[in-house]
């Protein structure tokens, strides 16, 4: 079958409800800009802004909100075909301080995890290339099943399967299920990628590069991505080996969220192109930066497939 899909996103839908106030508590924040959210669904509408073909599995609420998302995804070029509207489950929302460090949210979840087979058929897989979620998305089911069970389809159909293991107590307080859970869709071989305050709210405490890179590679991943701030990034793979990218400088940064989201689509569409690990690293910072001077999406005027591959 003709691969006419980039990227299949699965995973949350919800609401941004993002802090008006730059670095203030979400206890002193007074007032909240609407925005789409959701890391998978950040993910869906910035590949489609870089002209690749995203689909977006998620369930949100027969609601207003929820017709803001697909009114919202629609005019994004999202492929909203396997968005399911509940009637039973109102829209989920998360309020989001905002930001120059890692922000504070507080989640309101209803329809985001209410994702059912039937939206993933295997048609679907068989027109995709990549197949993409979150650690938030596997936190609870039926999403978690239908994600887990859908990762082993896809890879046995030859697509390559992705993660961004963003975990959170307050999203899965359980560890120890989060980690078999993690364990499961990492038989996949899918690319990783991590941040350093992912590892330290699943560890519970600092880990060494060698433990992350080890434990993860352990588990079935081939490669993995560590973000790491201000100290740039670091990309250990079984075959080639590791390297350390220093940050690119980031002038005027007016929100966080989304930031890490931005970096993985850059990565995805450089691996697309088949790029090389450092090309791919360098386009998935640029798109990062981008992002973290601006609230919100993407900004509009600019040639964004051009920038990113610039000065390559």
């Amino acid at each position: 079958m003709k691969k006419s899909i980039d990227i299949l996103c699965a995973g949350e839908v919800l609401i941004d409800f993002i802090g008006h106030e730059m670095n203030t508590s979400i206890n002193r924040t007074k007032d909240y800009h609407r925005f789409l959210g959701g890391s998978p669904t950040n993910l869906a509408v910035n590949a489609a802004r870089l002209g690749l073909k995203s689909v977006l599995v998620a369930t949100c609420g027969e609601d207003g909100l929820g017709e803001y998302i697909v009114r919202k995804l629609k005019a994004n070029h999202v492929i909203t075909s396997q968005i399911r509207i509940s009637e039973s489950h109102p829209t989920s929302v998360i309020f989001v301080s905002k930001s120059t460090s890692t922000p504070d949210f507080i989640p309101y979840r209803e329809a985001d995890c209410q994702i059912e087979q039937s939206q993933i058929p295997n048609d679907l897989l068989e027109s995709a290339k990549i197949f993409h979620t979150t650690c938030f998305a596997l936190s609870k089911n039926p999403a978690r099943t239908t994600i887990v069970e859908s990762a082993k389809r896809a890879k046995a159909l030859g697509l390559q399967t992705s993660i961004d293991i963003n975990f959170s107590e307050r999203i899965w307080p359980d560890r120890e299920e989060a980690s078999e859970v993690l364990k499961d869709y990492l038989s996949t071989n899918p690319l990783v990628k991590l941040s350093e305050d992912d590892c330290y709210r699943l560890f519970t405490e600092e880990k060494t590069e060698n433990f992350i890179f080890d434990y993860f590679h352990s588990l079935g991943a081939s490669t993995i991505c560590l973000t790491k701030g201000k100290d740039g990034v670091v990309l250990s793979n079984v075959d080639y080996g590791r390297f350390h990218q220093k940050a690119l400088p980031v002038e005027d940064i007016k929100d966080t969220t989304g930031a890490g989201d931005a970096f993985w689509t850059g990565f995805l569409y450089a691996q697309l192109l088949n790029k090389n690990f450092e090309e791919t690293i360098t386009i998935a910072q640029k798109l990062a930066v981008l992002k973290l001077q601006n609230v919100g999406r993407l900004p509009e005027g600019i040639d964004i497939q051009e920038y990113l591959i610039s000065d390559l």
